[in-house]
């Protein structure tokens, strides 16, 4: 599969998370542009391509977000909530990755329409082995659909 164009945006507060999280991602997946995060403004501000990502498009969203939950400014839950109420974002892939073993955090990411919930290891192998399924899966196994021109949705809005 090519993977030339395609963008992830890893949303990670952990600086020696993100770092480990894109080497091995790029490792496995070396055509991939990926964007990151720190807090939950920054990842809206991708997602609904404003402020410094006012350049972006509707038209080519990321095929996956990896989303820690424990983030500054807004969290992750509400970061979810937002995207996927949204029909420009809705149908982006979520995959929650986070140190959290609350199972209400686990409950209400589901309820807010998450793809997958991953508790982060805190193994290094077994980290890395987790990051490598998961860029597998979303980045060539899992099928998505088309996404419709942004001039086309906010022409339905009218």
């Amino acid at each position: 599969m090519m993977e030339s164009g395609i963008d992830i945006l890893l949303v990670e507060d952990t600086d020696g998370d993100a770092e480990l999280a894109i080497r091995i991602l790029r490792r496995e997946h070396p055509a991939i542009n990926i964007f990151t995060a720190t807090d939950g403004e920054e990842a809206l501000d991708f997602l609904f391509c404003r402020g410094p990502f006012a350049s972006r498009s509707f038209t080519n969203p990321p095929k996956v977000v990896f989303l820690d939950l424990k983030l500054p400014k807004l969290d992750g839950v509400e970061v979810l909530e937002q995207a996927k109420r949204d029909d420009r974002t809705k149908t982006i892939p979520i995959v929650i990755l986070t140190s959290s073993k609350e199972e209400s955090d686990l409950i209400r990411s589901y309820d807010l329409g998450a793809n997958s919930y991953v508790q982060k290891p805190v193994n290094f192998e077994q980290f890395s082995r987790t990051l490598k399924l998961l860029g597998q899966y979303w980045m060539v196994i899992n099928q998505l659909p088309v996404h419709t021109d942004a001039a086309e949705w906010m022409a339905r809005e009218k």
